[in-house]
């Protein structure tokens, strides 16, 4: 991936996007907890995705903003498939961009049409930024081959310190509509739990495989723990990182602020994009 230098010319969508990379992926140390967290995080989902392809494999990134994702997967070899509801941000990608097979076809990810479906559908950080979480996840299904992955990341709703409701618990979600799709936490609208995805993966004709609870309040430098990150080596941290995550299943669910999960659209299933 290529390391940008932003221009005058730039459109305020890149310069947006582009503070999140200067601090996620080009070394901008100024919040080494988000840091830390965003790298936790891409580790686990490309290790998760490595498990289930094969060279030459299409994805389809919905909802990929600035790509990192897009262009992490179209280096190790795969088809990749960028997509978002904002189309501007595919200049700001294709500058990034250095190597690989990246395709583009941004729009809005339930109207999104495609001459067959893909192996794998990433879907990281977005979820929990729609209204109806459930006909979402149906869509993202649609775009995938029967046998074929779905990987999602999302905010984990168990960590002690989420404040936004269960989905499952929400008698009328189109009361959100009107808020849904906005970017960065302050769109956050519902934040799942882990034992709500069986049920949202079963309506949508998905199985899962996996999921992996991670990043805890010291990774991530909540609770005032941000100043140990300047004076801490990052062992210290993956190091806490890797006790954390073998703790009884019910204290890593209130533990850990991140979920990612892996899902398999059933074999059965009959494509319809």
């Amino acid at each position: 991936m290529r390391t940008v230098v932003p221009a005058a010319n730039w459109p305020e969508s890149w310069r947006h996007v582009y503070e999140f990379d200067r601090v996620e992926i080009f070394g901008e140390r100024t919040n080494l907890g988000h840091t830390r967290a965003y790298h936790t995080r891409a580790r686990h989902l490309l290790e998760m995705a490595a498990d289930v392809l094969k060279p030459g494999d299409r994805v389809l990134d919905l909802a990929a903003a600035q790509g990192n994702y897009t262009l992490w997967l179209a280096e190790q070899g795969y088809d990749v498939t960028w997509n978002d509801l904002r189309a501007d941000l595919e200049g700001y990608v294709r500058l990034k961009h250095e190597r690989g097979c990246v395709r583009y076809a941004p729009g809005d990810a339930f109207n999104l049409t495609f001459p067959e479906p893909f192996d794998l559908v990433i879907i990281t950080e977005i979820i929990e930024h729609v209204a109806h979480p459930d006909e979402f996840l149906a869509q993202v299904a649609r775009l995938t081959r029967p046998g074929g992955y779905v990987l999602l990341s999302t905010p984990n709703g168990g960590y002690f310190l989420s404040d936004r409701p269960r989905f499952s618990d929400t008698a009328d979600a189109s009361q959100y509509e009107a808020m849904q799709f906005q970017p960065d936490a302050s769109g956050h609208i519902f934040l799942l739990h882990s034992d709500e995805i069986g049920p949202l993966a079963q309506a949508a004709g998905l199985i899962v495989r996996e999921i992996r609870l991670f990043t805890n309040p010291l990774t991530n430098g909540h609770l005032k723990t941000a100043m140990l990150h300047r004076v801490l080596p990052s062992a210290a941290f993956y190091g806490f990182e890797w006790v954390t995550r073998r703790l009884p299943a019910w204290i890593a669910r209130r533990s850990h602020t991140a979920m990612a999960v892996l899902l398999q659209r059933r074999s059965d299933a009959v494509s319809r994009i």
